[in-house]
């Protein structure tokens, strides 16, 4: 329970008491799960005021209530999360492909900091960690990573980041301006796809009982963050574009971790909805078993995340890094946006918003573009999928891309190009729709890494595959959210 975040009670009444102590000197106030899935009604008159003049990108203590979907991109609050509709002039079909935005976030510009929170904020109320003596361990491949040096520092402790060095420089030079020292940051060997690495080293870390490692890929708190706050927040969404409608077709979601895969358990839950999960084709673990290397960063790969709730997992699409590098270029470059408003007839000020959209949204987009294929959607269907960050965080990377791929500048022509392979051709191959048999295929391709290689009992892996078992753990955030609320009491900044 301890390793996994979900601990319902107090167990070290001592560090329970230490870390009062510290969040009331430093005037630390914690968010319930409730009110950051329904800010505008819940969030009192007060922590509102408190945020007025607070930097939404600094590290204050207020910004914890900046952490859900209802920010724009100025540091207000709107009455629905900013999202984009992607035409038909650009996706060639006519569902309705709805990306919620996740560069609305504070600190990170990336939706990453609200698992993070998710993680770190019940085992602070329960006395898991002490802020005074522990230090928490973020093994990520970047945004994730981030988001925890983020919430810790502002939480009044030390935050590691933990991941592999060939991520992008954006990612590297945020850290360098957040951590208390170089040490705090730990590159792993390898890119996207070597996600062992980075639990090779936490498994060092470890050894020092003063490091509590907060691994997205096993801690629970990432799903149900995600299931009771990104969820309802796709909801609105789904609600605002079409009011009347029942609910989305389906959700799209890449999976690095498996946390936001859970907003695809709660429109599930409530409407029905397919949830879709994507990989990249350059290493297609759950399509075919497969390995590899790609730059879709942001999607951990070559294992199955112990949160994801596979057997409740709808279909399984690959995306290749080939076509998210290209279409950034496009959706990036004044000759690629000129050639979408002239050419393809798509509106200007849609193509202005496509730079909210970094690899992995990309990646979102085309997937969900298969599936509307795949599916025959037509204009009543409507497909949710999330930006996880924003184009900003890769401009080291598009540099990259154009001298490898254009190296005589990217022109008209290469607009046209880009357009034919990557979007007007999106076809219906690497993707499959999971029966019991395939959902179980790709569940026990986890026993390797958790079982094996992580020392999870054969029992706890498996007790996964039953739905009684994530249905068991829903309550969980009403209770974490009494916790909170009492302990807030007791810092006195209730």
């Amino acid at each position: 329970m301890t390793d996994l975040g979900l601990e319902t009670h107090v167990v070290d009444e001592d560090a329970y008491r230490r870390t009062v102590e510290r969040f009331r000197e430093r005037s630390i106030q914690l968010p319930t799960f409730a009110q950051l899935a329904d800010p505008n009604s819940s969030i009192s008159d007060g922590a509102r005021s408190r945020l007025t003049g607070v930097d939404r990108n600094a590290p204050d203590p207020n910004n914890l209530w900046r952490v859900h979907w209802y920010n724009d991109h100025k540091g207000g609050t709107v009455s629905v999360p900013d999202y984009i509709e992607l035409p038909t002039s650009l996706t060639g079909v006519e569902a309705r492909i709805l990306v919620a935005l996740g560069n609305r976030f504070p600190m990170i510009g990336a939706h990453k900091v609200l698992a993070a929170y998710s993680c770190l904020a019940p085992r602070i109320v329960t006395g898991q960690f002490d802020p005074t003596t522990h230090r928490a361990i973020w093994p990520s491949t970047g945004n994730y990573a981030r988001g925890g040096v983020a919430i810790s520092r502002i939480m009044g402790c030390r935050g590691v980041a933990v991941l592999p060095e060939g991520m992008s420089q954006e990612r590297f030079d945020w850290l360098d301006e957040w951590i208390a020292g170089p040490e705090d940051v730990i590159r792993t060997t390898g890119t996207e796809s070597n996600v062992k690495e980075i639990y090779d080293a936490c498994a060092v870390l470890r050894q020092d009982p003063q490091n509590v490692i907060l691994n997205q890929f096993s801690e629970f708190g990432n799903h149900l963050g995600h299931y009771a706050v990104t969820g309802p927040a796709l909801g609105h969404i789904v609600e605002h574009a079409a009011p009347g409608a029942n609910a989305a077709a389906a959700f799209i979601s890449a999976s690095g971790s498996a946390g936001t895969l859970g907003a695809g358990d709660y429109l599930k839950d409530s409407g029905g909805t397919k949830i879709v999960a994507v990989e990249a084709l350059e290493c297609p673990t759950m399509l075919y078993n497969g390995y590899g290397e790609h730059n879709i960063q942001g999607i951990g790969d070559k294992h199955i995340p112990y949160i994801h709730n596979v057997t409740n997992t709808d279909a399984v699409v690959a995306i290749s890094d080939r076509s998210t590098d290209h279409l950034g270029v496009l959706f990036n470059t004044e000759v690629g946006r000129r050639y979408l408003i002239d050419r393809r007839g798509v509106d200007a000020d849609l193509v202005d918003m496509l730079g909210n959209m970094g690899f992995s949204s990309i990646c979102n987009m085309l997937a969900a573009i298969k599936m509307a294929k795949h599916n025959n959607w037509g204009h009543e269907d409507i497909i949710v999928t999330v930006a996880t960050d924003g184009y900003e965080l890769y401009l080291s990377e598009h540099e990259k891309i154009l001298a490898r791929d254009f190296a005589n500048g990217f022109g008209e022509v290469d607009a046209a190009e880009v357009f034919a392979e990557h979007l007007a051709s999106v076809d219906t191959d690497h993707m499959r729709e999971l029966g019991v048999e395939e959902r179980n295929r790709i569940f026990n391709l986890g026993y390797y890494t958790w079982v094996e290689q992580q020392g999870v009992s054969v029992d706890d892996f498996d007790a996964r595959r039953d739905q009684s078992f994530w249905d068991g753990l829903r309550p969980l955030t009403d209770t974490w959210d009494e916790l909170i609320t009492e302990f807030n009491g007791h810092t006195g900044t209730a």
